[in-house]
């Protein structure tokens, strides 16, 4: 049976993921925050072992003699809010992705993938983002994430361990963050609240999260030694288009406010992966429609009571 370790066990791709790996036969080492509150979404299962670890501490684990095979690095620090700009949890995230590659050295693996950003671009772009287009990150999380997919790349050479790194572009569904566009949304569609945006212009590049993490798995398996790959559908709509969706699946006669909102400072206004490495190397190929994905996320959102008021 093969093994993996994942680091950043707890967010939305990282629960989900496991729970794929379990499907695949796999046997999973979930590394978790300490205290974590969101451990429960982790899939209660015998091939499962949740280890609680820091990430500043992925140097002092113990693990058992048994090798593992695939370490998916997804933990980072400052995702969010003030964290995003500030530099020394940037710094201190890039230390702790080279200490989860001596981890993975330690604990045998044979390939590293990284979680990197398409922050790593910054805003300026308007093609299909791939690995031949020179990073221009402009927040601190992606300048973190650059310095930190090549030094993990550089790390990995040096122990002799392929290494993958996949820039994920807007992944949506079941344990994504309640700000983000699309959860937000419908919460507030369920709690009968009004639902405002900004003029929805912008031409987006959406991936279900079930997607999502099947292609990682895929990277795994198949990635090249070295290579970078942008992860999303490869297809664009207007943010519009994907709004009136949420509104159809969520409830057909809730209050939507398109345009109500300013666009923020340093809005990208196109995002978009060019996928055709991706799918070639890997034969990862997008398959969710996106009105479904919001539907499973919908029913996961009631399952959950996520939405409902105190």
């Amino acid at each position: 049976m093969m093994r993996a370790i994942v680091t950043g066990a707890t967010g939305m791709i990282g629960w989900n993921l496991i729970q794929y790996l379990v499907k695949q036969n796999m046997e999973v080492l979930a590394l978790v925050n300490p205290g974590s509150s969101r451990k429960d979404c982790i899939i209660k299962n015998p091939c499962v072992t949740i280890k609680e670890c820091d990430l500043d501490e992925l140097e002092q684990i113990e693990l058992d003699d048994d090798p593992y095979d695939y370490f998916f690095h997804l933990g980072w620090k400052g995702t969010h809010g003030a964290g995003r700009e500030d530099m020394y949890i940037q710094e201190e995230n890039v230390r702790n992705s080279l200490c989860a590659v001596d981890l993975a050295a330690k604990a045998g693996c044979k390939v590293f993938v990284g979680a990197g950003s398409q922050a790593e671009y910054g805003s300026s772009y308007t093609e299909k983002l791939n690995d031949s287009l020179w990073p221009h990150p402009q927040t601190g999380y992606g300048i973190g994430k650059y310095m930190a997919g090549i030094m993990t790349r550089k790390r990995c050479q040096q122990l002799k361990i392929r290494h993958v790194w996949v820039r994920i572009l807007s992944v949506y569904g079941p344990g994504d963050g309640l700000h983000t566009m699309v959860m937000s949304g419908i919460i507030k569609m369920l709690q009968g609240e009004t639902a405002q945006y900004t003029r929805g212009e912008q031409q987006w590049d959406y991936l279900y999260v079930e997607d999502a993490v099947e292609a990682l798995y895929r990277v795994a398996c198949n990635g090249q030694d070295g290579k970078t790959y942008c992860l999303g559908s490869g297809r664009t709509r207007k943010l519009r288009d994907y709004i009136k969706d949420i509104q159809e699946v969520v409830n057909p006669t809730a209050q939507v406010q398109i345009g109500a909102l300013e666009y923020p400072e340093g809005q990208v206004m196109y995002l978009c992966a060019d996928t055709a490495e991706l799918e070639n190397d890997t034969g990862f190929r997008s398959h969710t429609p996106f009105k479904k994905g919001i539907a499973q996320t919908v029913n996961w959102i009631r399952e959950k009571g996520i939405y409902e008021k105190d």
